[in-house]
């Protein structure tokens, strides 16, 4: 059946501006924006925490001039995340070095001591790219900050450290691991390492827990509700497969049960990903995400019961360039899952912040997307602020701007993303 001519251009007309609204109210959805980052400075690396009263705190890594100086940099909110105060340098990281996968990270204890660790570059002839972990600690609320120190024990022959993560144990020290270029084997790959802080005289000893792992992507640390300590990181296996592992600690890192499998990738590639895994934990169990390229590309979840196994893997994104996610529990035994991926037909290559809601079984409830397509933002790091709210912050680059933004997302089901 025709239609007269003015009909059918009313009927076009009609359609366009139906798409220009569902686009507009599509714009609306994106929860508001914050920068936080000083402006006109470049700025990346965004970590959060919370400091010994339950605010939450945001670090990043922020140039001071023009000329490459970096500092790690943290400002803390007094009302929920919704505001930060005015940001705060730690100066005794000069030197810091900004990589978006080995986070500079801020730890407080529950007395109000804070520890702050970073990376720095340590080229030599053995590896032109290898880097240093330091930390340095405040006993007076940021005032001032003890000399840095290298985290590793056995500075002399420790000339590669990198990709850490901190955590509060139930003692109320703090625990690192981190991966060390020192190795008992000629097979390439980093040791994990372990060590824990004695008081204020910081980190007094080390061990290794496991070896042959992928160098350069992120490893993770958490303690869960239990009070078990848990690792999660990518391992070389059979010399060429590179797929995730679980180690876990039920008595604060003294000894770990042996190794785990979160995954059967079978991921054969000679090189790094630079994208590491992330657990979180609910009363249903522990929860973990990663990047792979094995039998699939993108993010996958999957989740451990009380069977003690890891369920077969879900993919999270159905687009192949998903990567860098991070994994956190709130609310009522919910989850929230950020990453980044590209922008699809993008002539910029631009990319943009994800997220899933899971509820307590791992059952994904709610999807959406945290940033435009107009604008690059990569590296998301997640918190829950209570209930029904959580707190995300990434770094967004446009042009030659590279800055740290955050959003509060309410994720209740009354509400839709």
């Amino acid at each position: 059946m025709k239609f007269p001519y003015r009909i059918t251009t009313l009927l076009f007309v009609l359609c366009f501006l139906w798409l220009i609204g569902c686009q507009s109210k599509a714009a609306q959805e994106v929860p508001p924006e914050n920068r936080v980052s000083l402006s006109n400075l470049k700025a990346s690396c965004p970590y959060l925490t919370q400091d010994q009263q339950g605010n939450p705190v945001l670090c990043w890594v922020q140039a001071q001039d023009t000329t490459g100086n970096y500092l790690l940099m943290y400002a803390r909110s007094k009302d929920g995340g919704t505001t930060f105060g005015k940001p705060m340098t730690v100066p005794t990281s000069q030197g810091v070095y900004p990589h978006d996968e080995n986070l500079s990270k801020i730890l407080f204890k529950k007395n109000g001591d804070i520890l702050a660790m970073f990376a720095v570059q340590n080229p030599n002839p053995e590896n032109s790219y290898a880097g240093l972990v330091k930390y340095t600690q405040s006993f007076d609320g940021g005032k001032t900050w003890t000399r840095p120190k290298q985290l590793a024990q056995d500075a002399e022959n420790s000339i590669d450290e990198r990709y850490f993560d901190i955590t509060l144990l139930p003692t109320g020290e703090f625990a690192a691991i981190w991966l060390d270029s020192r190795k008992n084997t000629p097979k390439e790959g980093s040791s994990l390492y372990f060590s824990s802080t004695s008081g204020r005289n910081g980190f007094t000893y080390e061990k290794v827990i496991d070896q042959q792992l992928c160098q350069c992507c992120r490893t993770d640390l958490f303690v869960d509700g239990k009070g078990q300590l848990h690792a999660a990181y990518r391992a070389i296996l059979n010399d060429s497969i590179r797929d995730m592992m679980h180690l876990v600690s039920t008595d604060n890192g003294q000894t770990f049960a042996p190794r785990e499998r979160i995954s059967v990738d079978n991921w054969a590639i000679k090189g790094c990903p630079h994208t590491g895994p992330t657990l979180a934990w609910n009363q249903s169990g522990l929860h973990a995400a990663w990047y792979t390229m094995g039998g699939g590309s993108g993010v996958f979840y999957s989740h451990k019961t009380s069977e003690n196994t890891f369920s077969p893997r879900e993919q999270v994104s159905q687009l192949p360039s998903a990567k860098h996610p991070q994994l956190t529990s709130f609310g009522e035994n919910q989850l929230a899952l950020v990453w980044d991926e590209q922008v699809l037909n993008s002539k910029l290559f631009n990319s943009r912040i994800g997220l899933q809601v899971r509820d307590a079984s791992g059952k994904t409830v709610q999807q959406t997307y945290l940033t435009s397509d107009f604008t690059s933002a990569t590296h998301p790091v997640v918190m829950g602020l209570g209930a029904s709210k959580i707190l995300v912050a990434y770094t967004q680059k446009q042009d030659k701007k590279s800055e740290v933004w955050y959003k509060v997302v309410e994720t209740s089901a009354k509400k839709e993303l």
